[in-house]
C-alpha cells in the first residue's frame, strides 16, 4: 500500500506549490563538466548538492527534487556506476532530506526519476518488466534516503512512464509524472498533452499529479497546460518549464528567460489551471525567487488563451498538438515501422 502523499496536504494549505528550478544548469555553473554524471557528486561533492537545494529552499521552493535524474542502472552504466544504484540514490535523498528538515517550514523531498535512455520493445530491447525492475531499484534507494514522492519526469514514452509508476507503487511511494512535449506539441513518442491523464490506466493506484516539464520554452509548455487542464479540469497539474529559449553563445547554451518573464509564466500557469509550478533548464535561484514573489502576489485570473500567452511570453517554438494532429507524430511512424 502506497503511503499517503504530502502534496495534497500542502496544496490544501497553500493552494499552489512552487517546485524548484534547474539541476543540471546550476551544477554546470558550480563546475560540473560536460559528460560528467551529476549523481556521482552526491558522494564526491555533497557540499555542492547541499548548496543547490539550500539555494532553492532559500528562494522559496515548496518541493525540491533529488539529484538523481539519471539514477537507473542503465544511465549509471555509462559511468561504470551501475552497481551503485542504491547507494547513490539513497545519498541523493539524504542530502535533500537534510536541507528540507532544516527549512523551518514544510519542504517536500521528491525523488527525481528520469528516462532510462533505453527503448522498450518492440522499438528496443528492454521489456516492460525489466523497466519496472530498474526503476524500483532506483526508487528503493530514494525511499531509503528519505524521499517522500517519486517524481517521474521528462518522459516521452507512455509505457516507460507507466513502468516507473508501477515501480513507485511496488516500493510504496506516491508518484507524479511529467512528459516533455517537445515534438510538434507532443512527446517524442507521439503522446498529446490532453492524453497525459490516461498513461497509467489499469494500475492499482493513480498519480498524485501529472503534467509537463522541460520542452522548448515557456510559451509552449503553457499551451500544453491548456490542453491538459481542459481535458481534466479537476486534475492536479504540474508545469515545470524551461527558462525561456535555449540559445548558443559560442560553445555555451544560454537561456533567454528573465526573472520578469518567468514571473509572468507563473501567473499564466496558475490562471491556466496548474497547481504545481516550477522551472526546468536554465532556471536559476534568482529566477525562482522572482517566481515565488509572483506566486505569492497573484490572485488567479481569467484562463488565458494561446494568443494571450504568445502576447505576454513570446512566440511558440513548435506547433500545438492540435495543429500537428492532422499528420502522424514521429513516434507513431516509428511504431508503425516496427510492426511492419
Amino acid at each position: 500500500m502506497t503511503a499517503s502523499n504530502p502534496i495534497d496536504a500542502l496544496i490544501a494549505e497553500k493552494g499552489v506549490l512552487l517546485a524548484d528550478g534547474a539541476t543540471g544548469t546550476n551544477l554546470f555553473n558550480m563546475g560540473l563538466a560536460s559528460g560528467e554524471a551529476p549523481e556521482l557528486w552526491n558522494e564526491s561533492a555533497p557540499d555542492k548538492i547541499v548548496a543547490l537545494h539550500q539555494n532553492f529552499v532559500d528562494a522559496g521552493a515548496d518541493i525540491i527534487l533529488t539529484n538523481s535524474f539519471g539514477g537507473t542502472r542503465h544511465r549509471l552504466k555509462l559511468h561504470n556506476a551501475q552497481d551503485r544504484v542504491h547507494e547513490l540514490n539513497k545519498r541523493a535523498a539524504e542530502i535533500a532530506r537534510g536541507v528540507a528538515d532544516k527549512a523551518g517550514r514544510k519542504v517536500i523531498v521528491a525523488g527525481s526519476v528520469g528516462p532510462t535512455g533505453e527503448l522498450l520493445v518492440p522499438l528496443g530491447a528492454m521489456t516492460y518488466d525489466e523497466a519496472v525492475d530498474a526503476f524500483a531499484e532506483q526508487l528503493e534507494g530514494l525511499k531509503a534516503g528519505g524521499a517522500e514522492v517519486a517524481w517521474i519526469e521528462t518522459m516521452s514514452a507512455p509505457d516507460e512512464a507507466k513502468a516507473a509508476a508501477e515501480a513507485a507503487i511496488r516500493v510504496g511511494l506516491p508518484y507524479t509524472y511529467t512528459f516533455s512535449f517537445d515534438t510538434a506539441g507532443r512527446s517524442m513518442m507521439g503522446l498529446a498533452p490532453k492524453d497525459v491523464h490516461d498513461v497509467v490506466g489499469g494500475l492499482p493506484e493513480s498519480a498524485v499529479a501529472v503534467g509537463a516539464n522541460c520542452g522548448v520554452g515557456a510559451s509552449d509548455i503553457l499551451a500544453s497546460l491548456l490542453d491538459m487542464s481542459a481535458a481534466k479540469p479537476e486534475a492536479t497539474i504540474i508545469v515545470k518549464g524551461n527558462c525561456g529559449i535555449p540559445e548558443f553563445q559560442g560553445t555555451d547554451i544560454v537561456y533567454s528567460g528573465t526573472p520578469e518573464l518567468m514571473s509572468d509564466y507563473v501567473r499564466l500557469a496558475v490562471d491556466g489551471g496548474a497547481k504545481i509550478v516550477g522551472g526546468c533548464c536554465g532556471t536559476s535561484f534568482a529566477h525562482l525567487a522572482a517566481m515565488r514573489k509572483a506566486l505569492d502576489g497573484h490572485v488567479k485570473a481569467q484562463r488565458p488563451t494561446v494568443e494571450a500567452i504568445v502576447e505576454r511570453i513570446g512566440p511558440l517554438r513548435n506547433k500545438t498538438a492540435d495543429q500537428s494532429g492532422a499528420g502522424e507524430g514521429e513516434g507513431r511512424r516509428e511504431r508503425r515501422r516496427a510492426r511492419a
